[in-house]
């Protein structure tokens, strides 16, 4: 592999930015030069010259559908519309048929990501009332942790045993992470809105089916498993104001034992676009109102939550389509979420240095991956190089996914992901794939 340098770039990284080089060499980040004037040798030159040169997205939470529900999206599809927005790594969860929920399962899954994935990757196992026996068996070095259905979800992997949840907060040897919605909450108001519309429930009746209250019943039940058996937890796509009663901003993430998630579109979207997106932007837990998202986003901005991650979930358009009561819940949003928070950057919300935090340094820390997720001599080159001066709408032909739509079509945004490099290798340019760049399976330490 012969080495490459991305030169004269504004490099974004750990809370600074600045003008500099980056030389590749063997995959891994060889050497950051800030020097203008210090010459540059190298077997391919790209030139950087107006670009933010980032690390490489980490997306901690995407559905990509493999196996058994290939229809909607597969591991080959969904990698490559990663990398195309900046994403060099995702782990994915275990709703897919058969489930993620044997060990045999989580090592076929890593043999098709193996030979299939554009973007290096990992999988969790998926905890059942059954399955807590084989957590003590988990291979703590590649996954990337357990995740627990404490609300049902789109595969019906509720965890409703309250021995069973004892035993996972108690035995696990990874990080939990957590679906949090009451269940019996649901159930309730589902019931309601059903006897009064029928099977003509409207859209914007699901922050309400699926409230504030399910979701705040459910994390703090998780947050006080945790305190009780010092588990590490993390709290998957939180969606209210209120539940950041729960969580801290008094330690750096890498001291937190609890920690939290939020994801784009409860970032982007407010109850009000039900009118007009309806299906479209039905995810579970709910986009709810505009209070809840102004209370994600100063909680982003002040450390209380952690991270930033998609919930990447592709259905097709005739599924989505479907009457409220049939309509599954998530939507793609991999190829854009880079892009989108940069859009929120040039709006004044949040900084770009913040954004590389939540993206790229929070992930890497809070899951303990070998070297990625930093511009630092030494890690694995996976680096992103961003043009801030390129407007460009997202429309159903530069959609990539698999279900060939997006809940953003229509939007215009100012900038674009131009060159994604993976383990130093440049998988995506302008458009184009090297697709014979494969990713590797993520390593994770334990302390």
């Amino acid at each position: 592999m012969g080495t490459i340098a991305i030169q004269n770039a504004t490099i974004i990284n750990e809370g600074r930015h600045f003008l500099g080089s980056v030389i590749i060499r063997n995959g891994l980040i060889g050497q950051i030069i800030t020097n203008a004037s210090q010459p540059i040798v190298a077997d391919e030159i790209i030139d950087g010259s107006g670009k933010f040169l980032l690390p490489g997205v980490i997306d901690d939470q995407v559905h990509f559908r493999e196996p058994g529900l290939t229809h909607k999206g597969t591991i080959y599809t969904e990698s490559k519309a990663a990398v195309a927005g900046g994403v060099t790594s995702f782990m994915e969860m275990p709703n897919t048929n058969p489930q993620t929920t044997t060990l045999e399962e989580l090592d076929s899954k890593h043999r098709i990501a193996q030979e299939h994935s554009l973007a290096n990757y990992s999988f969790y196992f998926g905890a059942t009332n059954s399955n807590v026996d084989l957590l003590p068996k988990i291979n703590t070095e590649n996954v990337c942790g357990v995740k627990v259905f404490m609300g049902s979800s789109t595969g019906n992997m509720l965890v409703d045993n309250p021995k069973s949840l004892e035993q996972i907060f108690r035995a696990s040897p990874v990080l939990i992470t957590t679906h949090c919605e009451d269940e019996d909450t649901i159930k309730t108001n589902l019931a309601l809105y059903t006897k009064k519309y029928g099977d003509n429930i409207p859209f914007s009746a699901h922050p309400n089916i699926r409230s504030a209250e399910a979701c705040y019943l459910s994390s703090s039940l998780a947050v006080k498993m945790a305190k009780q058996f010092n588990a590490r937890l993390h709290i998957l796509h939180l969606s209210t104001e209120k539940e950041m009663q729960l969580l801290s901003n008094k330690l750096p993430i890498s001291k937190k034992r609890i920690t939290g998630e939020v994801c784009l579109h409860h970032l982007w979207f407010n109850d009000t676009f039900y009118d007009t997106l309806s299906w479209r932007i039905k995810w579970n837990p709910a986009v709810k109102a505009e209070s809840d998202r102004m209370g994600l986003i100063n909680a982003l901005k002040n450390n209380t939550l952690d991270l930033v991650a998609t919930d990447h979930a592709p259905h097709t358009l005739a599924e989505k389509s479907n009457p409220y009561s049939t309509s599954p819940s998530g939507g793609p949003m991999v190829q854009h979420s880079l892009i989108a928070m940069l859009e929120m950057v040039a709006k004044g919300i949040f900084t770009i240095e913040m954004v590389v935090d939540k993206m790229c340094h929070a992930p890497a820390e809070l899951f303990r991956i070998e070297k990625r997720g930093f511009i630092r001599e030494g890690y694995h080159a996976d680096l992103v190089l961003v043009n801030p001066n390129a407007k460009w709408k997202v429309t159903p032909e530069s959609i990539l996914y698999k279900c060939g739509w997006s809940p953003l079509e229509g939007e215009t945004f100012g900038s674009k992901v131009t060159h994604t490099f993976v383990n130093g290798r440049l998988v995506y340019v302008n458009g184009t794939f090297n697709e014979s760049v494969k990713g590797t399976a993520l390593k994770f330490t334990t302390s």
